[in-house]
């Protein structure tokens, strides 16, 4: 979508246009949305974070003296933004900002959902830990399908209420939503970091799931946001429980979309970010980061998600994310990919990583674009959630 505000600034650009989606299903309202974008100094992370915070501030307090449904709507709407709010500070973990901010975002979001109908949060046993996430239960008797919803790099759980969730439980799935390590529930509470081999992850979400008996584990799927376009068909490829997997939006390589930035053809920039130094592969890094909002942004969140220590270590570690293993082809069950076409990360190699990850299952599949026309053409669709979740669900519908 033409970017309306911070125009030279496309990471801005996406977190306005994406916290703008979430009026769909109340996750904000446009004109604060818009009144509180408008307060950012373009580039200025701590302009972004005063102005979100100041907001979901405002609103939080307004909701906690108001009716319980005005409540709701307002604390769902102040989660939002809190979570907006600590977004781009995480280059710097110890900055006290981040914890604030997230934990006020996540005790708005309980405090809301304990007025919507068959949501509850739940605690997944994993390894020697726990995974936090919410289980949407849907009306009616009998075994029910079921979608367990995870986001990617940098999304949260309680955003999924408002991108597949709500949407699954009103058509009559069970849904599970959960932080898996590196996210958001995992990071901010000293948990395990991100891990390529998903399978691992998804493994025991669904041992915890199947022992609902209202769920009916043949009818069982993964739908992954973002880099969980990635996560979630690695997680198939390896997993035979699952009856159907969604990419949504699918991502073949993921360390592609850093290296397209940098001034070095993408095999050797990943070849020389695993050596054990390369002085001259660090400056150009710092260089590109310069230019390119995106990079700043990616490898300051990357370091913190995957607690690597400096940029050149995230670079290789991220490059782990990839199907070039040919895992692509062990998935067996149908999958749905996503495509955006006009995707900040994804779309500008000859091939969109969608496609490439399209072209490399072997299983019953699915390719599914969305524009400009309809306003779905950014990562993951913001500009036109109802009509993804929609789309989405329908082919859900249709295959289990």
């Amino acid at each position: 979508m033409k970017q309306l505000m911070f125009h030279d600034d496309p990471p801005f650009w996406f977190e306005t246009l994406r916290n703008l989606g979430l009026a769909a299903y109340g996750g904000s309202d446009v004109g604060e949305v818009i009144a509180t974008a408008s307060r950012v100094t373009p580039g200025d992370y701590d302009s972004w974070h005063d102005a979100w915070l100041s907001t979901a501030e405002r609103l939080e307090a307004e909701a906690r003296g108001s009716h319980p449904v005005s409540a709701r709507d307002g604390l769902l709407r102040a989660s939002s933004y809190y979570r907006a709010a600590e977004f781009f500070l995480h280059g710097h973990p110890e900055d006290p900002r981040i914890d604030h901010a997230y934990e006020r975002g996540v005790s708005c979001f309980r405090d809301a959902i304990a007025h919507f109908p068959g949501v509850t949060p739940v605690e997944i046993p994993y390894e020697d830990t726990e995974l936090h996430g919410y289980f949407y239960r849907a009306a009616g008797e009998g075994p029910r399908p079921a979608v367990v919803m995870h986001n990617g790099f940098d999304g949260a759980a309680e955003e999924l209420h408002f991108s597949g969730a709500l949407g699954g439980q009103e058509r009559g799935y069970h849904v599970l939503t959960f932080d898996g390590p590196g996210q958001p529930a995992a990071i901010h509470r000293d948990g395990p970091a991100f891990r390529p081999d998903w399978e691992n992850v998804v493994g025991p979400v669904l041992d915890f799931l199947t022992q609902d008996p209202g769920v009916d584990p043949a009818r069982t799927a993964l739908l992954g946001i973002s880099l969980g376009g990635y996560l979630a068909p690695r997680a198939a490829a390896y997993e035979p429980r699952l009856a159907a997997v969604v990419a949504l939006d699918g991502v073949f390589d993921a360390v592609s979309a850093l290296t397209a930035h940098l001034p070095l053809p993408h095999e050797e920039a990943v070849r020389r970010a695993a050596a054990e130094h390369d002085e001259e592969m660090d400056r150009l890094i710092a260089d590109a980061r310069a230019r390119s909002p995106i990079l700043r942004w990616a490898f300051d969140h990357g370091r913190y998600v995957t607690r690597t220590s400096n940029d050149r270590e995230f670079l290789a570690e991220y490059a782990r994310y990839s199907f070039k293993d040919g895992s692509a082809g062990k998935i067996t069950c149908p999958v749905l990919v996503c495509e955006a076409t006009d995707d900040l990360f994804y779309s500008a190699a000859e091939e969109s990583d969608p496609r490439k990850l399209y072209r490399h299952l072997t299983a019953p599949k699915t390719l599914l674009g969305f524009t400009e026309e309809e306003g779905g053409d950014a990562h993951c669709h913001p500009g036109a959630l109802r009509l993804a979740v929609a789309r989405i669900f329908d082919w859900l519908d249709d295959t289990i």
